[in-house]
């Protein structure tokens, strides 16, 4: 399988701090900074917001302080609008032939992950509180997760997003999804047999185009295309999540994630689903998540592990 040339870490017009930290969510340094990467041009408010996003990022990545128990992270408002931009939640794609997605095309509210196989945060969010939000949010119809790749970490990074864009094309990303972040498997390595190895785990039943569609270009421009909007909205680390148009980044604890899906669901009934026309504007019902897929699937709350991430 082939792989690319590692993405420079992107470097924002609005810069949140002087020196931004190096480390992307202290599980490993991303690639040297390069060509510089300015946030795409969605509306008005969209600087502020990417610059919100990439100091948060700073923040929830950032070296602990002597005597404090954790690194600080993104704050979550009582307040359901502040810290939304509309701009970005119409990045929610509420495609119903998206692969890398579950859940209801019509949720009120939709999570967007920017992630890397290669990141121990993102593995954290993946085992640990990701199955309960799928419990609890995606089961009832009120959340879909869609999943950008964002390899920030080098070949191998790349090399894995492009096989979970592979699997999914068979119907086993979140089965892959799962296999790549169990408990020390990003310690192995993502060369192309550990990738055939963890797609036939997933139960990918074509191994041999799962090779081929990883090798070839539709993979790279689908991985590129997810990885140039995360620059786009000012995303430094992962995992970043877009909540409805609100930046949150860092694996955080559950409490923020329940907190910010029920405030979205909530200002939803009253203007709206994520990127979508005001509730009673639109006489078409949704579908479920990706087609062929239940709206769970490849999510198991009973796996996973606690603890730290490595």
């Amino acid at each position: 399988m082939p792989t690319s040339k590692p993405k420079p870490k992107p470097t924002s017009t609005s810069k949140p701090m002087s020196k931004p930290s190096p480390k992307s969510s202290r599980s490993g340094k991303p690639n040297k900074p390069g060509k510089s990467r300015k946030p795409f041009v969605y509306g008005a408010g969209v600087v502020l917001a990417a610059a919100l996003l990439g100091y948060v990022s700073y923040r929830a990545t950032a070296p602990e302080s002597p005597g404090s128990a954790s690194s600080a992270v993104a704050d979550v408002t009582a307040d359901p609008d502040g810290g939304v931009y509309p701009e970005l939640a119409k990045l929610a794609r509420r495609d119903a032939d998206d692969k890398l997605a579950q859940g209801r095309v019509d949720a009120p509210v939709v999570l967007i992950e920017y992630a890397d196989f290669k990141c121990g945060y993102c593995a954290k969010f993946a085992r640990d509180t990701e199955p309960a939000l799928v419990k609890k949010y995606v089961d009832n119809g009120t959340l879909r997760i869609e999943w950008r790749n964002f390899p920030i970490f080098g070949a191998d990074s790349e090399a894995a997003a492009r096989a979970a864009w592979a699997a999914g094309q068979q119907g086993r990303f979140w089965q892959f999804h799962r296999a790549a972040y169990a408990e020390g498997v990003k310690e192995k390595g993502f060369g192309n047999d550990r990738l055939k190895a963890l797609a036939q785990q997933a139960g990918v039943a074509d191994l041999d185009r799962f090779e081929a569609d990883t090798a070839g270009p539709a993979a790279a421009a689908a991985v590129s295309k997810d990885q140039e909007q995360g620059y786009g909205i000012g995303a430094t680390s992962t995992p970043s999540f877009l909540i409805n148009g609100r930046p949150i980044a860092g694996a955080q604890s559950a409490q923020t994630f329940t907190r910010a899906i029920e405030q979205a669901a909530e200002q939803a009934k009253k203007s709206g689903n994520a990127g979508e026309e005001a509730e009673g504007t639109k006489g078409t019902k949704g579908t479920e998540g990706a087609k062929g897929a239940k709206p769970s699937e490849g999510s198991d709350g009973s796996e996973g592990s606690t603890g730290s991430a490595k």
